[in-house]
């Protein structure tokens, strides 16, 4: 008898254990960094066996130093846990394994599970304490390797616009950095080059900048502009895509083909249709109307640069530069702790900007108010934008200054954050206030701050 018996229960494969080793020794370092003899002994067996260097085990040998020493293994690495290029592909092997396992080659799982162990324990698993500047660049390289085995370019994972665990991947780069010297790194320009700009990690910058000089300083300028360019890219695009003014309908439409109505025009000529010929003759074209309606607008942004509020910061910094680029938008930035600061004169420029704010401190925003309401030209023409988880030490002299700028007919939006995550927290007396007011307070995501600014200023 070829079959298994009736009723019998189907015993599981040798490689089906063996992968299961891997993969709970995997979990096991992850959790909980100690070794689990049992678990090392018995992965240690299943490797060797499978022909494959015991270094894979070795959570300070680096994916590079086992590549080196076994070239044959790059290949493997490449793409390791990419998605199947075809469904066809992917279910090749879950059809099969219905079908008495015929086309499905357990080796090969047991080997791809040892890879892939390596390659997502090195990552992972960085454990506790200071780190060198040697380790770091081992991380670094063993993400690459990361990036590599999931089909992704160089540093893709790992950039400000990064989805999936990219984020994650930042926060863990950010943390080893700040476990070493963060000025050792900037030191040296190679390991600088390869550190990944994350909000974390410009935190720390904005914060140490008036400690760094000479070749330290130039690295942490360098890093901070490029997430700036990244982070600016990004919202400029959602700028562009958020509602604009209405129709200008004063203004004659361009007569260019892309702006041609060809519904409109062809219901217009239908009284010119020939039936003998079965032909349209055309004597007016109509175009679409596509000029919006613009008035001079003031925008005021008002950031609190207390410690709670850097992502808002850095956020709005970029945001106000690229309205700042807007016709007939005059922007103004005010940065405010303890302490006021008007930041209008660099507001096109959001790195020169960020570079002369002072993270950290209290917040006392009737200091920012003292410098926002002489901006208040033209109440009617003039949005107030204020960005703040609003704990503040002053709160009556404050919310009452906030609500004559409303009764004063500007529009005034209290924003309790504008991360790229949407999270953040607001003083439950404020927001019940501005509720009560008829401007609740708007917190989530960037865009909604992008979609309320470009409704009113264009």
């Amino acid at each position: 008898m070829t079959g298994q018996e009736p009723g019998a229960e189907a015993l599981p494969a040798p490689e089906d254990n063996r992968r299961q080793v891997l993969y709970w020794r995997l979990l096991s370092r992850l959790f909980d960094p100690e070794e689990q003899a049992t678990l090392e002994s018995a992965s240690l067996a299943v490797v060797e066996d499978m022909g494959l260097p015991t270094a894979l085990l070795d959570p300070l040998a680096s994916v590079d130093s086992v590549v080196q020493r076994h070239p044959e293994l790059a290949a493997e690495f490449d793409g390791l846990m990419a998605p199947p290029e075809s469904e066809s592909e992917s279910g090749a092997d879950s059809g099969s394994a219905g079908a008495g396992d015929g086309g499905r080659d357990r080796a090969a799982e047991v080997r791809r599970a040892a890879l892939v162990s390596k390659v997502l324990l090195n990552v992972f698993s960085t454990g506790s304490g200071t780190v060198t500047a040697g380790q770091l660049a081992r991380w670094q390289s063993d993400a690459g390797w990361l990036e590599r085995s999931l089909g992704c370019k160089p540093g893709e994972l790992r950039g400000a616009r990064a989805g999936g665990i990219g984020p994650e991947l930042g926060s863990i780069e950010a943390d080893l950095v700040k476990r070493m010297r963060l000025r050792e790194v900037l030191a040296d320009p190679a390991l600088a080059a390869r550190l990944t700009p994350s909000m974390s990690l410009i935190e720390q910058l904005l914060r140490d900048k008036n400690n760094l000089s000479g070749v330290a300083l130039a690295n942490a300028k360098a890093l901070i502009r490029r997430f700036v360019d990244e982070v600016a890219e990004v919202l400029r695009t959602q700028v562009e895509k958020a509602k604009v003014g209405a129709l200008d309908r004063s203004i004659p439409p361009k007569r260019v083909f892309r702006n041609l109505d060809l519904d409109r025009t062809i219901w217009k000529n239908l009284t010119n249709w020939s039936p003998e010929e079965e032909r349209l003759y055309v004597d007016r074209l109509y175009y679409r109307h596509t000029a919006r309606k613009t008035t001079p607008q003031r925008l005021i942004v008002v950031v609190d640069q207390s410690g709670s509020m850097v992502d808002s910061m850095v956020n709005c910094t970029i945001l106000a530069s690229i309205f700042a680029g807007l016709p007939k938008v005059d922007v103004h930035l005010i940065a405010y702790d303890t302490q006021a600061l008007d930041l209008t004169p660099w507001v096109h420029d959001p790195f020169e900007t960020l570079l002369r704010t002072n993270l950290g401190g209290g917040t006392d925003g009737t200091v920012a108010m003292a410098l926002a309401q002489p901006k208040i030209a033209e109440p009617r023409n003039t949005v107030v934008v204020w960005i703040s988880d609003f704990y503040e030490w002053r709160t009556e002299p404050l919310f009452e200054s906030m609500a004559a700028i409303h009764r004063s007919g500007a529009k005034f939006i209290p924003v309790g954050s504008v991360t790229s995550s949407g999270r953040g927290s607001v003083n439950p007396w404020f927001r019940e206030r501005f509720k009560d007011l008829g401007t609740p307070v708007l917190s989530g995501h960037i865009r909604k701050l992008v979609h309320e600014l470009k409704t009113f200023l264009t």
